[in-house]
């Protein structure tokens, strides 16, 4: 492509995720438009082409890949239809755009991977945090020195389980272990990993325990895990999806020999730096659409105007660090 070609999208899924964080932003983002969406679903497509004034719906994959008018697919389906779809599009010549994460193994990532190297297609993963103003400060933060030499990190997660978590004939999809990969883990903590990842560089050890406490479902709810980044590094994190509520926490701790700093990953908690100067809250605003950087800088790819580094290879070391603390490789 180069920067005077439009990129012309075609969705393939249409839940909520395009509704609230990504749909949107293809429209705003310059030389971007959305001309066809995909549902299995025949009345969910076509509502969300009306509502979205989209030119064409479909309830086939293939045909939406067929379209000649699309030239680049959003992938917007649960994890374990990631690769087919993926792959499906790049063989055809269509660059691709998929949600987080990127399969729901680390085998298919490597599929997707040599897919993309032999045709030589584009293919980027949705970890949009990457490119959110609140975490280009947290890195700027650890980058400037703010903590001195990091010596430790520490990932803290737990909540409540969701109304729809007792409902055992019609689980959630996100706890069903085919179609998601894993638990509630496998959908939340890659955002974490991947963002560690692109502040302290790749995790090359990971080791994990898991459990399911509270018996609602056959994936794990609770997880607890160590790791190390290739720099030396260690880290740690646990997880728990069935805490009572008065035990809630999103955090990350980054500790440093001259203080410490801690953020959230979900809620967007003001910044915290502990320095021997005393506390500050730092509080960064990010758009309305929260995948709408990462959506720019991959339509800019895609029109030879910049580089988006947020693609297959660096998102497959996410689906390996999962794996590995799971006990699945």
């Amino acid at each position: 492509m180069s920067d005077n070609l439009t990129v012309k999208w075609g969705f393939i899924g249409c839940g909520e995720v395009t509704e609230k964080k990504s749909g949107p932003a293809f429209g705003i983002v310059e030389g971007s438009k959305v001309v066809a969406v995909m549902s299995r679903s025949k009345e969910k497509a076509r509502s969300y082409a009306e509502r979205h004034n989209i030119q064409r719906w479909y309830t086939d994959a293939q045909e939406l890949v067929d379209d000649p008018d699309v030239n680049a697919v959003y992938i917007a389906t649960p994890p374990s239809t990631h690769a087919t779809y993926a792959i499906m599009a790049m063989k055809s010549g269509k660059a691709v755009y998929v949600e987080k994460p990127m399969a729901s193994n680390y085998e298919d990532c490597c599929r997707i991977n040599r897919i993309a190297e032999k045709t030589g297609v584009p293919c980027f993963v949705a970890y949009y945090r990457r490119f959110l103003p609140y975490f280009q400060k947290v890195k700027q933060l650890i980058t400037e020195g703010s903590v001195g030499n990091v010596i430790n990190v520490q990932i803290r997660f737990a909540v409540p389980p969701r109304d729809l978590d007792y409902n055992r004939t019609n689980l959630p999809w996100r706890v069903q272990a085919d179609i998601a990969g894993g638990g509630y883990f496998y959908d939340l903590a890659p955002h974490q990993i991947d963002l560690l990842q692109e502040m302290f560089g790749p995790i090359i050890e990971a080791e994990g325990y898991t459990a399911n406490r509270g018996g609602l479902y056959e994936t794990e709810d609770s997880v607890s895990a160590c790791f190390r980044f290739m720099g030396g590094l260690p880290g740690s994190g646990s997880w728990c999806f069935v805490a009572h509520e008065s035990a809630k926490e999103d955090r990350i701790e980054i500790i440093g020999d001259r203080g410490s700093l801690s953020f959230s990953v979900f809620t967007y908690a003001p910044i915290t730096l502990h320095t021997p100067q005393g506390r500050e809250e730092i509080v960064v605003d990010n758009p309305q659409y929260v995948q709408l950087p990462l959506i720019r800088e991959v339509v800019n790819h895609l029109r030879a105007i910049s580089v988006c580094t947020c693609d297959c290879v660096s998102a497959t070391s996410v689906n390996w660090v999962v794996d590995k603390i799971l006990g699945k490789l």
